[in-house]
């Protein structure tokens, strides 16, 4: 789960761009520093179900592996 982890980082535009990431059952909700570095296309890649986005508000959904692909992000974004 990790290679997906690090994918969907890169679809939010790299480590430096999340600024927050929480699970919400079925959905990653994170808040991106820019919005114009999130690709869409990049996340479906991944086996997003779907991406909403209103203003620096990104909510991907990945299904019922949000937490532990929150979990995973969250040591990306430490290391």
């Amino acid at each position: 789960m990790a290679d997906k982890a690090a994918a969907i980082v890169a679809g939010l535009g790299g480590a430096g761009n999340i600024e927050d990431i929480e699970a919400c059952i079925t959905r990653l909700r994170t808040e991106v520093a820019d919005p114009g570095l999130v690709d869409e296309k990049a996340l479906k890649a991944t086996g997003a179900h779907g991406v909403l986005m209103s203003g620096n508000v990104v909510q991907v959904v990945v299904g019922p592996e949000a937490d532990s692909l929150t979990d995973d992000i969250r040591d990306i974004m430490d290391a």
